[in-house]
């Protein structure tokens, strides 16, 4: 009796047999292992798309600080020419992405020098700051060990006065295997939950107990790169903005929509100053007629989204707002066949073939093995089309160009399937006035 209540219970992990982790991973027919690499971001891309479709509440103004690990580590040539040189090349990236899908957020970047934590860019929705100050990291000098506890806490430190309607995140790349804390960073990680900000981390090395651990108990993602390609994959997931968190509160926020001041009676504007920078040394305020005006205090910016220094009011433009509608509304998931279900001429583009419809291009039985079908326009597309509408375009092609077939017909409740949906019609033209 005694006996099998132990064999019940769950085994330790060296009490197990061996798992072949290896065999996921298989090399093709030239040896190379970059076929199964690409295959499993395929398969985290696909994952991710499925888990947006479940018409989750997010947070659309994002608080985020990069923390980046500038330990001796990232001198270590894994990563061509070394991890920081990879890092600083694909964060330039995402700094443009992370500002093209999310106009309203703002970010901010840590370094982690010498077990200490220094903060390189405030919190800003500017990406010519941030990519400005990745150029002076490149050549930083890389000794000694990172300490996490210091960077979560100077992020924390900020964090903390960020209004409660906005998302407060915090992604860490760490290349190092250790962390140097001045005292337990189990009370750093109790109070990041407490206060509902969320940590991801994506290492460079090898799996940490530690980050694993913080990313559990505030809810956020790890990941342990495999290449370039497959760091560039984690850390542009990152991109779309994440579901709110508990703490988060919903809340009306003023905005204004500034004007320009072309001309004035008849006579050209003035010349002025943008108050960006006025105070900025290394690049100053120069007189000119153009700029953004707020509608408050009649400021002048010369960039948009930003927040007034006179009156505090958020400035942003009608594009930026509408750029971050189709997080809540993505694309849904185009159903995955074999190519044998794909009908001959599925395209209206030619006929006698099989061909995918967004690119035109002769699909095959061995370099498609699997198609993608719309199931509102019932159009077929390759892997490359599917990744793109969903990715980018965020807008399906056929349902788009097919006529007879609305283009927001997908954009119904998630209880109105695809049949319940007439040729035509939006259930959202109604709220959205479009």
């Amino acid at each position: 009796m005694a006996d099998d209540e132990r064999e019940d219970q769950k085994e330790y992990r060296w009490e197990t047999g061996y798992e072949k982790t290896w065999e996921a991973i298989k090399d093709d027919e030239d040896g190379l292992l970059d076929g199964a690499i690409a295959e499993i971001i395929q398969k985290a891309k696909r994952q991710r798309q499925a888990q947006k479709t479940k018409q989750n509440r997010l947070g659309m103004m994002r608080h985020l600080f990069i923390v980046l690990d500038c330990s001796e580590s990232m001198n270590v040539p894994d990563l061509k020419p070394t991890r920081l040189r990879c890092t600083i090349k694909l964060l330039e990236l995402f700094i443009e992405e992370f500002f093209d899908q999310n106009p309203i957020s703002q970010l901010g970047i840590i370094a982690l020098k010498a077990k200490r934590a220094e903060k390189v860019t405030e919190l800003t929705g500017t990406s010519r700051v941030h990519l400005k100050a990745l150029e002076s990291l490149v050549n930083v000098s890389l000794t000694s060990e990172p300490s996490l506890q210091n960077g979560l806490d100077l992020a924390l430190k900020t964090l903390k006065v960020v209004p409660s309607h906005a998302s407060r995140e915090i992604v860490i790349i760490m290349g190092s295997l250790t962390t140097c804390d001045p005292v337990d960073i189990n009370l750093t990680i109790d109070e990041l939950k407490k206060e509902g900000i969320r940590c991801s981390v994506i290492s460079l090395s090898a799996e940490i107990h530690v980050a694993r651990y913080l990313t559990q108990q505030t809810a956020g993602t790890f990941g342990a790169v495999l290449d370039d390609a497959h760091f560039r994959d984690q850390l542009m997931s990152q991109v779309d903005p994440p579901p709110a968190a508990i703490t988060q509160h919903n809340s009306l926020i003023r905005m204004g929509f500034p004007h320009t001041k072309n001309e004035m009676d008849g006579k050209d504007a003035p010349l002025s100053m943008c108050m960006c920078h006025i105070e900025n040394l290394e690049e100053p305020s120069e007189l000119c007629t153009t700029g953004h005006h707020c509608p408050q205090c009649n400021s002048k910016y010369c960039e948009l989204p930003v927040e007034c220094q006179s009156c505090g009011l958020t400035l942003v433009s009608a594009p930026h707002l509408a750029r971050s509608y189709h997080h809540l509304f993505p694309v849904p998931n185009f159903q995955e066949l074999p190519f044998e279900s794909m009908p001959e001429a599925s395209s209206d583009h030619g006929g006698g073939f099989r061909e995918c419809y967004g690119c035109a291009k002769t699909l095959g039985p061995v370099a498609d093995k699997n198609v993608f079908k719309c199931d509102y326009c019932n159009q077929f597309f390759c892997i490359d089309c599917d990744i793109f509408i969903h990715e980018t375009l965020h807008a399906c092609v056929g349902c788009n160009t097919i006529p007879g077939v609305d283009g927001l017909v997908y954009q119904q409740s998630s209880k109105s399937g695809p049949e319940d949906v007439l040729p035509g019609t939006s259930n959202q033209r109604g709220p959205f006035g479009m």
